[in-house]
């Protein structure tokens, strides 16, 4: 998968001149999103297909900050999936010297719209297995 490319914005930082670390997890968002269209299977056709997936967690580690106009290349890893639930691990790096960033991972649950568990392999198989192959790379 093609890395997402995040430019930081100068409203994204704070009276330091360094971005905000709430603005992690909206770039860790940006990336999944970028990832799952990536894969054919985007939020979009997801919630098409009647599926939801909240985020149930999430973990930061800040290593360096960052700063206005800066780019993080961000790199997204399906780290377990388990039919309900999936873990997304991040990585990111500022180009174009590579300096780690931060590394992170986020949680979820899949669930229909009305809220209740989805098991993908019975209801989605195609997402599943594509979910599958993408955490055995």
């Amino acid at each position: 998968m093609k890395p997402y490319i995040h430019h930081v914005k100068y409203y994204e930082t704070d009276k330091m001149g360094v971005a905000h670390h709430s603005n992690y997890v909206r770039w860790m968002e940006e990336a999944r999103v970028d990832y799952l269209d990536q894969i054919g299977f985007g939020y979009r056709k997801l919630e098409e297909d009647g599926i939801i997936s909240p985020v149930i967690g999430i973990e930061c580690e800040y290593k360096t900050p960052t700063c206005f106009d800066d780019n993080v290349e961000i790199i997204v890893k399906i780290e377990e999936f388990r039919g309900v639930r999936l873990s997304i691990s991040y990585t990111m790096r500022k180009l174009p010297e590579g300096e780690l960033v931060m590394t992170g991972r986020s949680r979820h649950c899949f669930v229909d719209m009305n809220g209740r568990p989805i098991i993908l392999d019975h209801s989605f198989p195609d997402f599943a297995q594509k979910l599958k192959e993408l955490q055995a790379e």
